[in-house]
């Protein structure tokens, strides 16, 4: 059978073209293919997926993660300012405010929109200047805004512990 086909190729339509068309097609093939190699190059893999339709995900160590339904970039979070930080710190701060028992990391995150990646330097820094206090281990952590952080919270009035406090004994009474 390959006897046949190389016999074929031999008699068919290739041998007879002339050797400027063969050598023409041949650059435009080679040039098509160099570009082409070239552009998938530039791509990125999220683009290629993309495009070719392709629903696999990203191995974990490449940081591909699909929480929450949306597409997330690999590798290194942008550098952040203080104030990018700060604002961060606000923001987590304001959320714990309206949470009284307070909240896990995985909840602050899902309420504000933010990635496992820009968690850690905002909590560190809220809890080592006393904004923030945390009680827990590891993902049963619950942050929640001291009783000592008045900052935002109006004068005369007590912080919600201790509030929750003298109403339960004013009914004891």
């Amino acid at each position: 059978m390959m006897k046949g086909l190389a016999a074929r190729s031999k008699e068919g339509y290739l041998a007879a073209m002339p050797t400027s068309l063969r050598q023409q097609l041949d650059q435009l093939a080679a040039s098509f293919a160099a570009g082409l190699l070239a552009a998938i190059r530039a791509a990125s893999i999220e683009d290629l997926l993309a495009e070719s339709g392709g629903s696999r995900r990203l191995p974990a160590a490449a940081g591909a993660s699909e929480s929450g339904g949306r597409a997330r970039k690999a590798g290194r979070l942008a550098r952040r300012s203080a104030s990018d930080i700060e604002s961060v710190v606000s923001r987590i701060e304001a959320l714990l405010r309206s949470a009284p028992r307070g909240l896990r990391a995985e909840e602050i995150r899902r309420k504000l929109d933010l990635q496992p990646r820009e968690m850690p330097r905002p909590l560190g820094e809220a809890i080592a200047s006393g904004r923030l206090g945390k009680s827990g281990q590891r993902r049963a952590t619950t942050y929640f805004v001291k009783s000592g952080a008045s900052a935002a919270r109006p004068a005369g009035k007590a912080p919600a512990g201790k509030a929750r406090k003298a109403r339960a004994a004013s009914r004891k009474k």
